[in-house]
């Protein structure tokens, strides 16, 4: 029975180790408060928060480029005057329900969570906000935006020749001669190809075929190929200035130390690795991947890319649009930031614009400017604009 006792009183001290808390155990007499038992905050290792490539710039302030800067920071600002301009012209009448375009900002452009008034307030010359016959808020243009939109169809018009001759370099350019019509309409705006030209090419059945393929993808694909076109424009500028031309790029030979070369060699020597460049119009499909002359041809591709452009540059997003048709890498990013001379990159690391340094004077300002690039402009001037001046 002892052990019972014994076994008993040992479970209530486990279970409950003071049964009288108006009696607490006995502490140690001696204070210890004298111990550091947190380490002072001046003392800690501060850890700084690691950049993320969203918010990581591609180029530090010493190594910025002001007016390309300004220029993606221009686009960022007026995102919702392009992007809704779009929308808004496909729509019946061009008005929308302001209900319905709360929903819509990645369509609009204006950022999520805020409300689609703030924006439309922002721009009165071009959009304006009223209160339908049947009590609700709608908004659309405004008279001078509807003028404006006659004044850009006309231009679409003028320029149809042009840009028929871009999608055939484009479709020239590509493995097999063809690219989905959904990509070249992602991407209509950078080379001012118009909203309808899906209904265009239909009427130039000597340079374009549209198939249709099992899964319902419209392919549109080259018929004839023109060997006047198949020439770059860098092949063009070698022929006028062979200099200025070799300079654009630069593709070291990797060589042995022993060579034991001057400075002037040793740039003679990469002279001779550095052109002539890889057609962009060869099929570089059938090129080793990791090969100079693969990389070569991927920078060519690039560079007559952006001369395509209205504004000889393009973000990453309508670059990646054609990756499989024109053999690009996912190292393309890199290859670019390996060619300063000519390419410039400008925004974050995850959200980047290359631009065509040579197509721009020391102010920023295109050098040519298409007829579409210069809408834009009178377009993005109104858009600035709180009244209208008169005139």
């Amino acid at each position: 029975m002892a052990w019972r006792f014994l076994l008993t009183k040992t479970l209530k001290l486990l279970l409950n180790p003071n049964p009288n808390p108006s009696k607490p155990f006995l502490t140690s007499p001696f204070s210890t408060s004298f111990l550091v038992t947190k380490t002072p905050k001046k003392f800690k290792k501060k850890h700084t928060k690691k950049e993320s490539p969203r918010t990581k710039l591609v180029n530090s302030e010493p190594n910025r480029i002001p007016h390309f800067e300004h220029i993606v920071e221009r686009d960022a600002f007026l995102r919702f005057v392009t992007k809704s301009k779009d929308f808004l012209s496909k729509q019946p009448e061009h008005v929308l329900r302001l209900d319905d375009a709360g929903k819509l900002h990645r369509e609009l452009g204006f950022p999520r969570g805020r409300k689609v008034a703030r924006s439309i307030e922002r721009y009165p010359l071009l959009f304006q906000a009223y209160r339908h016959t049947d009590g609700k808020m709608w908004f659309g243009f405004t008279e001078l935006m509807e003028d404006l939109l006659d004044e850009e169809r006309a231009v679409a018009d003028s320029m149809e020749a042009d840009r028929v001759t871009t999608v055939r370099k484009l479709l020239m350019m590509s493995a097999n001669k063809r690219i989905p019509l959904s990509k070249i309409y992602h991407c209509r705006s950078v080379f001012g190809i118009p909203e309808d030209f899906r209904d265009r090419v239909e009427q130039y059945p000597n340079y374009f075929r549209i198939v249709v393929e099992g899964d319902g993808k419209r392919v549109l694909e080259l018929v004839n190929w023109d060997p006047l076109l198949a020439v770059s424009a860098l092949e063009r500028e070698f022929v006028v200035d062979e200099d200025r031309a070799k300079r654009a790029f630069k593709f070291p030979m990797k060589h042995g130390k022993d060579l034991d070369l001057d400075e002037d060699d040793t740039r003679k020597l990469n002279l001779l690795n550095t052109l002539p460049l890889v057609s962009p119009y060869s099929d570089g499909s059938r090129l080793d991947v990791w090969t100079l002359e693969a990389e070569k041809y991927r920078v060519g591709v690039l560079h007559e890319l952006l001369n395509l452009t209205l504004e000889k540059r393009a973000s990453i997003h309508h670059i990646v649009e054609f990756k499989e048709e024109f053999s690009l890498t996912k190292h393309t990013y890199q290859m670019l930031l390996k060619q300063p001379r000519t390419f410039y990159l400008a925004g974050t690391e995850m959200n980047w614009v290359v631009f065509l340094k040579g197509a721009y004077d020391e102010n920023g300002v295109l050098k040519h400017k298409d007829p579409q690039v210069v809408f834009n402009e009178k377009l993005y001037k109104f858009a600035q604009m709180r009244e209208r001046e008169k005139k």
